[in-house]
């Protein structure tokens, strides 16, 4: 019996020379991206197996001037792999001094900044986004005169000749906003959408540790919503967040732990549920009276 005749087979012959059917091209950035976010989770799991501290970022007695100004005055606090960890406080208590100087924008006097076990003290900008920590600043700081994908590839300029479309496909997935206007020039867009633009450029060096100043500056309570809801999907991705806000009360929704800062101090140190539990905390960055 040949195969013309076989019972079942009703498929047509390929004719030689005629292409198989190309692939959907979302369809294969979509899967690429899932076996980045696979190989991330592989990675971090040979981490632990190996050790590796619970500590992603531990800060010791840190002490950041501006001229002779003391700006923070001996702040200790540390981020556990795969938290969320909200640091609160009122304006001019240090908090944007605090990121800045993990980032290595700012060099303190005195004092221990380790990431992954590794002393970053004095360590150019750069290299610590090289090493995982990526930081999405208070206002936004997008560029203007570029295209948001511009913007986005700008986010990844540590990863020379790597495959980058996994990662658009994801910024791209947490902000749909985005991907309607990837041509668009980004001082143009809404402030929500600077916003969602400055978090998807972070994304795109593949953080450890993404560093949020302030996410729902000048935003709507509509969008300020939403700006948190992809915040604790990021979290859930993988990444360990280290928060930045003055919404003190969306701020503690989300995270797990949370630490209060006044004048440069850590004053308090709990878990979110504590924190927003506290008559102090309450009274003082909650709006209770």
């Amino acid at each position: 019996m040949t195969d013309e005749t076989r019972p079942g087979a009703t498929e047509a012959p390929v004719t030689e020379g005629t292409a198989a059917p190309a692939p959907d091209d979302r369809a294969v950035a979509r899967a690429q991206a899932q076996e980045v976010a696979l190989a991330q989770r592989v990675e971090r799991a040979e981490r632990a197996e190996q050790g590796a501290t619970e500590h992603l970022l531990e800060i010791e007695e840190v002490q950041t001037y501006y001229g002779n100004i003391a700006a923070l005055k001996g702040v200790s606090l540390h981020v556990r792999r795969g938290e969320i960890v909200s640091l609160i406080g009122s304006n001019g208590a240090g908090k944007s001094t605090t990121l800045r100087t993990i980032s290595g924008l700012l060099r303190p006097r005195h004092g221990r900044v380790r990431f992954d076990g590794h002393d970053i003290v004095g360590m150019p900008a750069h290299e610590i986004v090289g090493l995982g920590i990526c930081q999405s600043p208070e206002g936004r700081g997008v560029f203007g005169r570029m295209s948001v994908y511009e913007n986005l590839t700008l986010g990844a300029f540590t990863r020379h000749k790597e495959n980058l479309e996994p990662d658009y496909q994801r910024v791209f997935e947490l902000f749909p906003r985005l991907a309607e206007r990837r041509t668009q020039k980004a001082g143009t867009l809404s402030g929500g959408e600077q916003q969602m633009l400055a978090m998807g450029r972070a994304l795109m060096s593949r953080p450890q540790l993404l560093l949020l100043d302030e996410p729902s500056m000048g935003l709507s309570p509509i969008l300020t919503e939403q700006i948190f809801a992809i915040i604790s999907e990021i979290n859930s991705q993988g990444t360990t967040i280290l928060l930045v806000e003055q919404n003190a009360q969306m701020a503690l929704n989300i995270a797990h732990r949370g630490y209060v800062l006044q004048t440069g101090r850590i004053i308090l140190a709990d878990t979110a549920a504590n924190l927003a539990a506290n008559e102090q905390v309450r009274q003082a960055y909650l709006g209770e009276i």
